[in-house]
Formats: C-alpha cells, structure tokens, sequence
C-alpha cells in the first residue's frame, strides 16, 4: 500500500470515527416514543409506494393495520391485491375512481364522508398500530371533509398509534401536525412522454 493510500485511509478512518460519535450521540438523546403521523406529498410519483413499504415492514413486525384509500378504487391495484386479504391488515377502498372520472361533486363527497368514517373508527381503535390514509390531502383540498374534523380527529388517536398520509398539496396545518414530511418531487416522468401506466410500477 502506498503512503498516499494509507494518509487517506487514514482520514477516511478519522471521519467515519467522527461520524459515528455525532450519529451515536443523537441516538442516545432520542428518547421519545409515541406514534408518529407521517405526511407523503408533493407533486412526484412514489408517495403511495413508499407508504406501502412502510406498511409492509409494519406487518413484518406483527403490527395490525388499518388502509384507507380515497379516490382511488376503480383500478384493480396491486397494493390491494397484496393486503387486502392479510389477517392483519383491514382495507377500506372509496372505490369511486379518479374525481376527474365521476364528475360528480355530490357523490364524491357523500363517498368521501362514508370512507372517512371508516378512517373514524381505525383512528378510534387501541389495537390498530399503523393506519394509512391514501390520498387524503385530496379530500381536504376539495373540501370533502371537514379540515378541524379531520385534524381533531388525529390528535386523539391513540398514543401509540402511527398514521401515514399522502397525496399532492398537504395543508399547511396538517403538515403543522405531523412529525415528519416528506415531498416527493416530480423531475422526470414516463407519462408525460407518452408512455402507458405500467401495472406493478403505477399502479
């Protein structure tokens, strides 16, 4: 080995030293646990893939969750295929399709007051560990559900409970709300060249 390899390994060494001791000290100080609310947004793809890895590794580790999906429900999607059967997940699915698809202002609403209520009732519940609302953010954009409804409701959840939420356009209070925000950017994406949703990657 020649000097030059070894200096550097040498510093090499050093930092990752360094970078330990600052990653081990901020674990050490992390001493808070309660269930956390995880927001997924922004204009990009990915926001529903990532909430689903996360329920993957809950069930994993025997946690029982609860899924409900608003908006979506006309497509036969993967996610479903994969959960809906689980023992220890439950799925609620708005199942009106795509607001663009109904047209229908008063019907989307009534759809989206009778999936949150099922939402009411896992937020409700001490044995469910992890509940995923899927494209929420949209039904308080358009005004779907009551925003103060919504947002009490997540504060008196059960303590240890963990949601995730995504969707475009989180507001600025339900992002207040959250422990940790995530926004996915859009900066490249096939269907904007024309290219068909490709099942198991979209959808």
């Amino acid at each position: 080995m020649t000097q030059s390899s070894e200096a550097r390994n040498a510093r090499h060494k050093r930092a990752m030293q360094r970078k330990k001791a600052h990653v081990d000290e901020r674990i050490a100080n992390a001493t808070i646990d309660k269930g956390l609310i995880v927001v997924l947004t922004g204009n990009g793809k990915g926001k529903s893939s990532s909430a689903f890895g996360m329920l993957a590794r809950s069930v994993g580790h025997g946690l029982r969750c609860g899924v409900v999906q608003f908006i979506k429900g006309q497509w036969e999607c993967g996610e479903q295929l994969l959960f809906q059967d689980h023992p220890l997940v439950s799925f609620h699915v708005m199942n009106t399709g795509f607001t663009w698809e109904t047209q229908d202002r008063e019907a989307d609403i009534a759809a989206a007051e009778s999936t949150w209520q099922q939402a009411e009732k896992l937020l409700q519940d001490n044995a469910v560990n992890v509940v995923l609302l899927d494209e929420l953010t949209y039904m308080l954009t358009y005004g779907y559900l009551d925003a103060s409804r919504v947002l009490d409701c997540l504060r008196n959840r059960p303590e240890g409970q963990h949601v995730i939420i995504t969707g475009r356009n989180a507001s600025q209070a339900l992002m207040e709300l959250a422990d940790t925000v995530s926004e996915v950017q859009d900066t490249k994406h096939a269907f904007n060249a024309g290219i068909k949703v490709q099942p198991g990657i979209d959808y």
